[in-house]
């Protein structure tokens, strides 16, 4: 076995100052001799490993107490105590055995072997040990960082306090959870300004200039309990303002510009207990009334708040506004649906649970038949009937069976009958061309079971005529009012006595009373207050029957059923009007007043007033008729157009409140 031997030297000495002696501790090297280190180089040792890989020997100084360092008592332990052996003389000799111990593990033997392999001193090889102790001993007790501030606030760990700022600041805490914002050089908080705060529970924006306040400014501020948002700008507020907020207790809106308040604005907030809202200048109208119905029914304590506006309500408390001082409801007509193509009348009829409307368009030679479609909620094509001059297509059902008259300018006139089992309409019979010339109007009624339809002619030669269903067909059963040009006709079934009113452009309209003696319509008198009338119908309000009446030259006349005649209640603008029509919706009473020369009015009936006031106009040109027709849950105006499109409006409720 061949052998090496290093010539032990002294060990050089470390300078010390010559006023004080360097005192002897654990932590500096003793002086004496060097090490004496014996290799053996015989037998080639395994890759990592090593049976004998060296031994170190060294003399202990006399007098010399040795520091001992319990293993396990402080961190770096072992490597203090190698390093005591190596320097103290005892020597350090590697144990025996087949692996290394556990990962990350530094022993004496494999420092020691590392330093013979690198031809290192014993006293680099210590010094190296215990520099990496004590730099996992300093890492260790190094204090934590000093939380990130904007320089425009002032922080602590859980806490800002930020002025001047430019925005809302980004790179605080994470474990803030109290942020004041004073004087803030910006006046509109972005959606999710505060979303990085997610710890968030104290949040002061009091004395700024905020303007504006997003949608979910707030969002993910799941742990804020108090807000306070006091002495800005702010004169309005989103409905989700506050939406996410579940665990909000108090909120001030205190010293701001607000009016108004959106309907449930305050409904996220399950748990609020405190709501200010002072210093406001509220408009105490129908948006504030849904507060003053919150009020009533919440648990939130709200300091007093006072309305600014209308006079009638300045200086009031909210709290104590009554109710039924607010009129929050109203009414529009909007449009629904446009049919792209003219008419002159419109006639909705049910026919085996379906709804269906029937048009005439002259322009088009025909009667057009739509269909209500319940699922798109739309009128739809559904079958035509041939007819080149028809002013006028009037469904009947009788006894199941579909009939539709078609009165033609030109042509003549005829009855159609549905045939279920073609899915078709067929040709049932033609009208005394001789009787109906120049046919105007169309009215269908039932009297004593029995089943008429009346055609208006406004021929100089024609006769308005009445026509009876028997068995399979319509039979002429009366002429009535010969030689007049009749416009229109009112079937009117009052008090028992039905009646059939006649409106002419020449003379006074002329009303009818059935005669169950004689099955047949006897003249009863004149209207008397109107000398012409292009359109003739009627309503009731409460117990009291009024009559409309169109007139293209002069104003149109409401009157009112006195018992024996009829007296003039008011009088409407109406030049170059030849349709008119009134209608109730939803308890509601409308009259639609046609012109070809001005808008369509739309006037709503003033029960106090016992009069039609002006409620709308609709951009409907030279209408010829306006019929209502409910469809579902749907209220719909149809407006036939002479010279443009047929229009559709929707009947909707408006509640000014919400």
């Amino acid at each position: 076995m061949a052998t090496g031997a290093l010539s032990p030297a002294p060990p050089p000495r470390r300078p010390q100052p010559a006023h004080s002696p360097a005192p002897q501790s654990a932590s500096t090297p003793p002086s004496g001799p060097r090490l004496r280190l014996r290799v053996s180089r015989s037998t080639p040792e395994p890759s990592g490993l090593s049976e004998r890989a060296g031994e170190v020997t060294q003399p202990e100084p006399k007098g010399r107490k040795r520091p001992l360092h319990p293993v396990g008592k402080r961190p770096c332990a072992a490597a203090a105590q190698r390093w005591h052996r190596a320097w103290g003389g005892t020597a350090c000799k590697e144990r025996r055995g087949a692996g290394l111990r556990a990962a990350g593990k530094i022993t004496c033997n494999g420092m020691v072997g590392l330093g013979v392999r690198r031809g290192l001193g014993p006293g680099l090889l210590a010094l190296s040990m215990l520099g990496f102790c004590l730099i996992l001993q300093v890492s260790a007790k190094r204090p934590p960082k000093t939380p990130p501030c904007p320089p425009s606030c002032s922080c602590t760990r859980d806490t800002a306090f930020c002025v001047d700022s430019k925005a809302v600041p980004r790179n605080l805490p994470s474990e803030v959870i109290s942020l004041t914002l004073v004087n803030a050089a910006f006046s509109e908080i972005q959606d999710g300004a505060f979303s990085h705060l997610p710890l968030l529970q104290f949040l002061l924006l009091n004395s700024n200039k905020f303007t504006l306040i997003g949608d979910n400014a707030f969002t993910g501020l799941s742990h804020l309990q108090y807000l306070f948002i006091e002495n800005n700008d702010i004169w309005a507020l989103s409905k989700f303002t506050f939406r996410g907020l579940k665990s909000l207790t108090h909120l001030s809106l205190a010293n701001n510009n607000l009016q108004t308040l959106p309907r449930d604005i305050f409904r996220p907030l399950d748990i609020l207990s405190d709501l200010d809202l002072r210093g406001n200048a509220l408009n105490c109208d129908c948006k504030v009334k849904w507060l003053v119905e919150w009020l009533t029914h919440t648990n939130t304590t709200v300091a007093p708040i006072y309305c600014a506006s209308p006079p009638r309500f300045q200086e009031h408390k909210v709290q104590d506004l009554p109710l039924r001082e607010f009129d929050c409801i109203t009414t529009d007509f909007v449009l629904y649906q446009t049919l792209a193509f003219p008419a002159v009348s419109a006639e909705p009829f049910l026919y085996s649970s379906d709804l269906y409307l029937a048009l005439a368009q002259p322009g088009a030679s025909a009667c057009t038949v739509l269909k209500w479609d319940y699922v798109e909620r739309q009128l739809r094509d559904y079958d035509r009937i041939p007819a080149p001059s028809a002013v006028h297509c009037k469904p009947m059902v009788v006894d199941s069976q579909l009939y539709v008259v078609v009165a033609q300018l030109f042509g003549g006139s005829y009855i159609y009958h549905w045939d279920p089992n073609t899915t078709r309409f067929t040709k049932l019979q033609d009208i005394d061309p001789q009787r109906v010339r120049k046919p105007n109007d169309l009215e269908a009624f039932r009297i004593d079971g029995d089943w008429y339809f009346a055609v208006a002619d406004s021929s100089k030669a024609g006769a308005t005529s009445l026509y009876r269903w028997h068995q399979n067909g319509f039979y002429s059963h009366q002429a009535l009012h010969a030689w007049h040009r009749d416009t229109d006709l009112e079937f009117v079934d009052g008090e028992g006595k039905p009646r059939l009113i006649v409106s002419s452009s020449s003379q006074a309209p002329v009303i009818y009373q059935w005669s169950r003696t004689q099955k047949q319509f006897v003249a009863q008198g004149e209207v008397t207050q109107v000398p012409d009338a292009q359109a003739v119908k009627h309503f009731r309000a409460g117990r009291d029957s009024y009559l409309c009446l169109s007139r293209y030259i002069g104003d149109s006349k409401i009157l009112r059923w006195e018992g024996t005649r009829f007296s003039e209640v008011q009088a409407l603008p109406s030049r170059g009007s030849l349709a008119l029509q009134p209608f109730l919706v939803g308890g509601r009473r409308y009259l639609a007043l046609g012109s070809d020369f001005s808008f369509t009015q739309i006037y709503q009936w003033d029960e106090g007033r016992q009069k039609f006031v002006r409620f709308q106009e609709l951009a409907v040109q030279a209408p010829r008729a306006f019929c209502y027709m409910p469809a579902g849950d749907a209220q719909l105006l149809l407006a036939p157009s002479f010279k443009g499109q047929t229009l559709v409006y929707r009947h909707v409720v408006v509640d000014l409140s919400a």
